[in-house]
């Protein structure tokens, strides 16, 4: 998994039939909590919108949790992250 933040959405009204009714979105990762300029596409699988930060599968995972090893997807947002919280650095 890795958190991302949805930048965009794409329109396609020509794509594969088994994406149909699927909504694709352009993200943006995320590392150290700061946002990169590399992109990816991702199906929105819980309603995400354009500013949000999420939750982000990848391969064979985000097939099964879209639903079917067969979709011709590679990525999917499985969450809507609220907060992040991570440990200080502890100093001796």
């Amino acid at each position: 998994m890795q958190i991302c933040r949805v930048v965009g959405h794409i329109w396609a009204t020509k794509k594969e039939s088994s994406l149909e009714g699927m909504k694709l979105m352009v993200l943006r990762a995320c590392r150290d909590g700061i946002v990169t300029e590399e992109e990816l596409v991702a199906a929105d699988l819980v309603g995400a919108g354009i500013g949000e930060d999420v939750i982000v599968v990848s391969g064979s995972t985000a097939r099964r949790a879209a639903g079917s090893d067969s979709l011709p997807i590679d990525a999917a947002i499985v969450g809507i992250i609220d907060t992040v919280e991570t440990e200080r650095e502890k100093k001796w």
